[in-house]
Parts: structure tokens; sequence; C-alpha cells
């Protein structure tokens, strides 16, 4: 009895999330910005890393504070453009359907940042830009 329950122990530890990926670590956010540029063709950091990737796999606070400001930066850039550049709002959506993927239906603490990203464009999008935001979330759902 003691060695099966010492067993499933040592199973149960062994089933823990993956680690950030480095090349999350490492984004900044012209890294970010390129790869929203590309997408959904080539939607993806160094080493094939997605974006919902960064988010699923960041379990600490500082993981996701530090993925959380690069990301709105890049929201933020996108927003101001997206009133003028189709494109820039199809951008934006990919990254909100991006995190939304990594932060899967239950959210948790990554629904935070899901949230933040969704916040950006509440107030700032216009109805005619609205449908490229769309397009764009649908996308970064699949490819993100």
């Amino acid at each position: 009895m003691l060695a099966t329950a010492l067993s499933t122990l040592l199973i149960v530890a062994g089933c823990g999330e993956e680690p950030l990926p480095q090349a999350c670590l490492q984004a900044d956010a012209g890294a970010v910005a390129r790869l929203l540029h590309a997408a959904p063709e080539d939607a993806t950091l160094s080493g094939g890393t997605p974006l919902s990737a960064c988010v699923d796999r960041a379990e600490s606070d500082a993981e996701l504070q530090n993925l959380g400001i690069v990301f709105v930066a890049v929201a933020d850039r996108l927003v101001a453009r997206s009133r003028h550049d189709a494109r820039a709002a199809y951008e934006l959506g990919f990254l909100i359907g991006a995190a939304e993927r990594g932060a899967g239906p239950t959210g948790g603490v990554q629904g935070e940042l899901v949230q933040r990203l969704q916040q950006t464009i509440a107030f700032n999008v216009t109805p005619a830009v609205q449908a490229e935001v769309e397009r764009g979330i649908a996308a970064g759902r699949t490819d993100g």
C-alpha cells in the first residue's frame, strides 16, 4: 500500500506544466509586433513558439506581469493605428485571440491578461474597424 501511494505521488509530481519557453521570456514588444505583422502565416516567436503557449505556460505572477507589459504595450499601439489601418485592427484581434486561446476556457490568472487586452478595444474601436478585429480574434484563436 505504501508503495502504491509513493508511485502515485511520483506520477502526479511528474505531471507538472511545461516551463515558459525561452522565446516568451525574451520576447519584447518589437518581436511581438513583428509576429503579428506576419500573422497568421508565420505567427510564432523563435523556436516556433505561438503567443498562446506564452500565455498558457506563464504560471508565476512575474511571468504573467512581464508578458502582460509587452502584450498591452503592443495592443495600445495597435489601437491607435487601427482607427486608420485595417491591418492594425486585424493584428490587435489576433493578439487578443491568441491570448484567449492560451488562457483556455477557464481563464484563471491568465484570464486577467485577456481581460486587459479586451479592454483596449472596449471604447477605442469604431464599428467600421470592429469587423477586422473580430476576424483577427478568430484567426488568433486558431493559429495564435
